[in-house]
């Protein structure tokens, strides 16, 4: 009700009795007005929050004051009013455990300090190696029949393979690449091999040569015995091992003249390389074949004549000239 209804009921109350207030009439305007005033204050719903913060609290336990750093560990100045100690409740099982003394590792010996394995012993020679030396590793390994071709001086797959089965033989990982715990193990079986062991003028006997290989300056090229004879006037000056083109690329057989020559010559219908190259029809030439080298005769050419002595065909490129003959027959 609002402020002015106070003084009405007020009234009502007086007048009721003819003018006399009862005992009663004075007990419930007592309580009008008691109920009035609770309205006029605000009664919202209850706050049990509220009521705990208007609950006495219990006098805080004041701690002893740290000791300052002036104390060195002391506690209280002289003179000070010492307080009663206080009792510490027990910790909670959850209570974080004070720091572990920390653990000293003893120092590293020298055995701690080496690596568990030995290094790997130094590659020598591997898959793409060139030179004499590759040539001695051919020529060892052929006398103890671990490889069957004559040496070429390029370190391909049959050489890589060659090797591996001569580590594998004798214990050592077969990685075929020639370490230098290989080459020992190989000059302890071997002997040094002869100029012929090292250079052979070639895998098969040379053929027998064609009439028209017996003047002149010629390259003599036998497709049966897969031999190419230089020769002057009837004489081999050097011989060599060849291949030829496939069924579907055969080389040509005939008589040519060398028409061009290109040191470093690249195929420009298969570009790959051609080195020394001796061009006689066409696009069929003589030249070195790092495939052949590498693979052998599980190979072919594309109807060249391919050399597998780099040194060899080197040695031939620079002595023919243009106009030489070549002579191709079975």
């Amino acid at each position: 009700m609002a402020d002015s209804d106070v003084g009405a009921a007020s009234d009502a109350y007086g007048r009721g009795g003819g003018g006399r207030r009862s005992g009663r009439a004075v007990t419930v305007a007592a309580a009008g007005v008691l109920a009035l005033a609770t309205l006029a204050v605000g009664c919202g719903p209850q706050d049990p929050g509220a009521d705990a913060l208007r609950q006495p609290t219990a006098p805080a336990t004041t701690a002893p004051p740290a000791p300052s750093p002036t104390d060195d560990g002391k506690g209280a100045t002289a003179g000070a009013t010492t307080e009663p100690a206080t009792t510490t409740p027990p910790a909670s099982p959850s209570a974080t455990p004070p720091p572990a003394e920390p653990v000293t590792a003893p120092p590293p010996t020298a055995s701690s300090l080496a690596p568990s394995t030995a290094p790997a012993p130094r590659v020598l020679l591997r898959t793409g190696s060139e030179g004499a030396q590759v040539r001695e590793l051919q020529a060892r390994l052929r006398q103890i029949g671990h490889f069957g071709r004559t040496p070429t001086g390029y370190y391909g797959t049959v050489t890589a393979e060659a090797v591996r089965s001569f580590q594998a033989k004798r214990g050592t990982e077969a990685t075929g690449a020639t370490d230098a715990v290989t080459w020992r193990k190989l000059l302890a079986m071997t002997r040094t091999p002869t100029a012929d062991e090292l250079d052979p003028p070639t895998e098969r006997p040379v053929a027998k040569p064609d009439e028209r290989c017996l003047t002149g300056r010629v390259l003599c090229i036998s497709k049966k015995s897969r031999t190419l004879a230089w020769m002057i006037d009837g004489r081999v000056v050097s011989a060599m091992d060849v291949r030829f083109g496939s069924e579907y690329t055969p080389t040509r057989e005939g008589e040519f003249p060398v028409f061009w020559k290109s040191r470093d010559h690249v195929s420009t219908l298969y570009d790959t390389p051609m080195p020394y190259a001796l061009f006689f029809s066409g696009g069929q030439a003589v030249h070195y074949s790092a495939d052949f080298a590498a693979n052998g005769y599980g190979g072919a050419s594309h109807g060249c004549v391919n050399v597998r002595d780099k040194a060899k065909v080197a040695a031939l490129f620079d002595q023919v000239k243009n106009g030489d003959k070549v002579v191709i027959y079975w």
